[in-house]
């Protein structure tokens, strides 16, 4: 569980190498085995060991929640089987009247996982706009256990101020989570701001070549990362060895892979903000952000996610079925271009009342860019928009 400190010096391109990781000692291989069982022999019974049952602990798993935590700068790091069920093992922590304050503008399977399942549970949720910190300090009280958050928000791009919210959450007796699937660790360290909990769906940036559903967490904490140890052995929402080594494998390219997707995220966003077919464009990196300032103080980079507001579902359907190198598909994160309507994809589960709350129009269209040659994704949006 716990990661190689000495990785800890290093950048974080070097880190997303080696971080927790040592060649196998028995051959010397420079990549992780993928040890794929479900048990281990014991030489004796009752005798203390580190491996007896693979939902418990497994080899290639570990070194994959290393890696994670070294990227993360935290301690432990714990893999899941999906973002999803990694989300759940926080939320396992808590019991039947316990309350969490949570972002408004949360991807759409949280929110449903929130409203549809947890409140059946007892637990309580209050969904405010995280942007404004003064709402979460309001929704706080006594039996709040937990401030939820994504900063980029899926799909409108809003940020909080982590370090401020982490204050308010801890004044309150509370823990700050952070979901930093959109920054990635390369554009974004949330536990460097004072969150107790960083949350990745894996399947995203993290492995970035859409192939792997998985999920992790990252915290710093001895006692609170021994509790969500015993829960996830508690309920088996783990990966198997192969998808725990096909992220690793992705990790290692993070920081090439971000470099890419940073940059022409920033050239699309700006090409959709100076084309007068759209009506508005989301993105942190842009200075028409109404938080570009908060973006440039908290991120190193802006990623390759940019929403943009088409002003009607018919205009923003043809739009994503005339892309060709933007294929239409859910998901994110992928070395390859993705386009989508969130309304009718990522976030239909959602109430149609509270997606409008959240801005999440019926011609919204989300993109995810992906890290193919800049100026192939512009001639394939102009394309598309010829048909408009």
């Amino acid at each position: 569980m716990a990661h190689d400190h000495d990785a800890s010096r290093h950048r974080i391109a070097t880190r997303a190498i080696h971080a927790g990781q040592s060649p196998e000692p028995v051959t010397g291989a420079i990549m992780p085995p993928i040890f794929q069982t479900s048990t281990y022999v014991q030489a004796e019974l009752g005798a203390d060991v580190r491996y007896d049952y693979a939902r418990v602990s497994n080899p290639t798993r570990e070194a994959l929640e290393r890696n994670l935590a070294g990227l993360e700068g935290g301690r432990h790091g714990l893999a899941y089987a999906s973002g999803l069920a990694a989300i759940e093992g926080v939320m396992k922590l808590l019991s039947a009247g316990d309350h969490v304050v949570t972002e408004e503008n949360t991807y759409g399977g949280t929110n449903r996982m929130f409203n549809h399942v947890l409140s059946r549970l007892g637990i309580t949720f209050s969904f405010v706009d995280s942007r404004d910190p003064d709402q979460v300090r309001d929704a706080m009280r006594p039996e709040t256990k937990l401030v939820y958050v994504e900063t980029p928000t899926n799909p409108m791009m809003r940020l909080c101020d982590l370090e401020v919210l982490a204050g308010i959450a801890h004044e309150g007796g509370a823990l700050l989570v952070v979901d930093n699937t959109f920054a990635t660790p390369f554009n974004q360290r949330p536990l460097e701001f004072g969150a107790d909990v960083v949350i990745h769906s894996t399947t995203k940036y993290l492995n970035g070549h859409s192939d792997v559903i998985g999920g992790g967490l990252v915290v710093n904490d001895d006692p609170l990362a021994a509790d969500l140890a015993f829960v996830r052995k508690s309920t088996g929402a783990v990966p198997g060895p192969m998808d725990a080594w096909l992220v690793l494998r992705g990790m290692k390219t993070l920081a090439v892979r971000m470099r890419a997707h940073n940059e022409n995220g920033l050239t699309v966003a700006r090409w959709l903000a100076e084309h007068p077919g759209f009506e508005a464009v989301h993105y942190p990196g842009l200075p028409s952000h109404p938080q570009h300032a908060l973006a440039a103080r908290q991120m190193e980079g802006f990623t390759g996610m940019v929403s943009v507001e088409l002003g009607s579902g018919e205009r923003a359907k043809r739009f994503v079925e005339r892309t060709r190198l933007f294929a239409l598909a859910e998901s994110l994160g992928g070395v390859e271009s993705l386009i989508g309507v969130p309304a009718l994809m990522t976030h239909a589960s959602v109430a149609p009342d509270r997606r409008a709350f959240m801005g999440v129009t019926d011609g919204l269209v989300r993109l995810s860019v992906g890290i193919e040659d800049v100026d192939d994704l512009l001639e394939d949006l102009e394309a598309a928009l010829k048909g408009l």
